[in-house]
């Protein structure tokens, strides 16, 4: 189940070991009654968003929602990630995202975040 709350902000903030301050717009999974899986999107610019993105098992509803949310709702020609994990890092190439570059120790120390972007027309889904 997708949702938009604060526990979405939380799980995304504890997973990255930052302090989410607003404003932001969260969207996540829920599965059993615990987040799994969530986006952050904020510093919205007209034509760009910032997405800090966390967890696992991303399905493709999911996808497809944050697609809509950030290509047909608000508009942005692009988004911009910022992720240290493997795996999202992969799933956001699949979908269309190119490596951008990295902010080294923006996690903390030892803790590296790979920067992609998506254009809208290359986002796969």
């Amino acid at each position: 189940m997708i949702v938009t709350d604060e526990r979405v902000a939380r799980f995304v903030g504890e997973r990255c070991g930052v302090v989410v301050a607003p404003p932001f717009t969260a969207m996540g999974i829920e599965r059993e009654g615990q987040i799994t899986a969530g986006v952050l999107f904020n510093y919205y610019t007209v034509h760009d968003i910032a997405v800090t993105v966390a967890g696992e098992r991303f399905n493709r509803e999911f996808l497809v929602a944050v697609g809509k949310y950030v290509f047909v709702q608000i508009g942005c020609l692009r988004m911009s990630m910022m992720t240290e994990q493997p795996k999202v890092i992969d799933l956001a190439i699949r979908l269309g995202a190119k490596v951008e570059g990295v902010k080294r120790d923006y996690f903390g120390k030892g803790r590296d975040a790979t920067m992609l972007g998506i254009l809208r027309e290359d986002w796969g889904y």
